[in-house]
């Protein structure tokens, strides 16, 4: 095992920030489910040289004791100063290095794409938040207590609506579905089979089905594929060069990554699942990005660089979490996590975990950022549930050692 610490290089400069508190959490959101954390203590014990050498500790950590197979991560400091790390092992089979910056299923964080392109919707006059899904998907959302006409387009960004989330329906072997192409339709088709969870806006609950229609409301506007729209309104206009949405049926990653292990059940072997149909996430889940590329997503993001000033303040206007589902303190706003961290900052943004790869990090008001990719869920390389949870809580703790230390 190695960890090994990368040259320093200055990003492009940034626009500049606005005034308001920017910052950026990610409560890793796994499409099996979420995943309950609790608290935020940095990882890595600091050594005298400060930053570097806690985070290259923390990284060695997630390999050593928590047994991820590879962490990469990239740290950027207020002044577009970058550092990327690496530690484990890029292929346990051939033993090859973990690129540096390599590509990864970017889970959740496909969220905060997914919400800034229907804010740009409203901020275009042709999405209202507050108008119902029924305005724009017609007749789409009925079941058991579920009723479009009661849900709006801020529920759904904002996971008040209530809907159940169909990844509870999907097999729980990763491996059984691999290779299974869903429609956007067949998922929602899942959820609404079951109850509704709550009354619409009543509480907050976090749910992948509200993405899959926030995707389907984007098509159903804009005329287009979903996949082209965020490519064209978000990946494109950011200089996002490493971050891709796959094609219908794409299962490969087209740069350069480290695998992807998941197993069979909790705690089971690793095995490769590096191939996979991600389409099983859709809107809820489905880029490929960078541990690079999300950093500067996040900081054009929360920098008024995607969004006009009115939806930006809509999307970091926040409700209190779920109690047990995410770090405490916790809230959430339209696609985006705000949690304080160890040393008085904020953080927003939202991590992400998919069948291979877990993602977590963001970026604060005064610039800094971090993103920590690991290449298996921690229910992958824990058993037990305290074990999953302490993993996971680990990742989320490898970024606030990178901004606080």
């Amino acid at each position: 095992m190695s960890v090994r610490l990368h040259p320093l290089v200055r990003n492009q400069p940034k626009k500049q920030r606005g005034r308001r508190v920017v910052s950026v959490v990610a409560a890793l959101a796994v499409l099996g489910g979420g995943l309950a954390v609790s608290g935020s203590l940095a990882y890595g014990a600091p050594g005298h040289s400060g930053n570097r050498d806690a985070v290259s500790a923390g990284a060695r950590d997630l390999v050593r004791e928590d047994g991820f197979p590879a962490v990469l991560a990239a740290v950027e400091d207020s002044h577009g100063r970058v550092r990327d790390y690496t530690a484990g092992t890029g292929d346990l089979e051939t033993g090859s290095a973990v690129p540096v910056n390599g590509q990864v299923r970017a889970g959740s964080n496909t969220k905060s794409f997914t919400a800034a392109v229907v804010l740009q919707l409203v901020g275009e006059g042709t999405v209202g938040l507050d108008e119902p899904i029924e305005t724009y998907l017609p007749g789409l959302v009925r079941g058991d207590g579920i009723d479009g006409t009661r849900i709006t387009v801020r529920n759904l960004l904002q996971h008040t609506s209530g809907l159940p989330d169909y990844t509870r329906s999907l097999a729980p072997n990763p491996f059984e579905i691999r290779d299974t192409y869903y429609n956007p339709r067949e998922m929602l088709d899942l959820a609404l089979r079951e109850k509704a969870v709550f009354e619409p806006g009543a509480k907050w609950q976090y749910s992948n089905t509200n993405y899959i229609l926030a995707g389907l409301l984007v098509e159903k506007v804009t005329g287009r594929p979903f996949g082209e729209e965020i490519t064209n309104r978000i990946v494109r206009p950011l200089g996002l060069k490493d971050t891709y949405w796959p094609n219908a049926g794409e299962r490969g990653i087209r740069g350069t990554h480290p695998t992807g292990y998941g197993s069979a059940a909790l705690g089971g072997p690793l095995e490769d699942i590096t191939r996979l149909d991600p389409s099983q996430a859709w809107a809820a889940g489905q880029l490929v990005t960078t541990p690079r590329d999300l950093n500067r997503f996040f900081s054009a993001l929360l920098g008024g660089e995607v969004l006009g000033a009115a939806e930006l303040k809509e999307m970091t206007t926040t409700v209190p979490a779920a109690e047990g589902s995410v770090t405490p303190n916790t809230e959430y706003g339209l696609g985006l996590f705000r949690t304080p961290l160890s040393c008085g900052v904020e953080l927003w943004g939202h991590g992400g975990s998919i069948h291979g790869y877990e993602t977590f990090g963001g970026v604060t008001d005064d610039g800094r950022a971090a993103t920590v990719a690991v290449t298996a869920l921690s229910s992958a390389v824990a058993a037990e549930p305290e074990g999953i949870l302490r993993a996971h809580q680990h990742v989320q703790d490898l970024v606030d050692t990178a901004i606080c230390e």
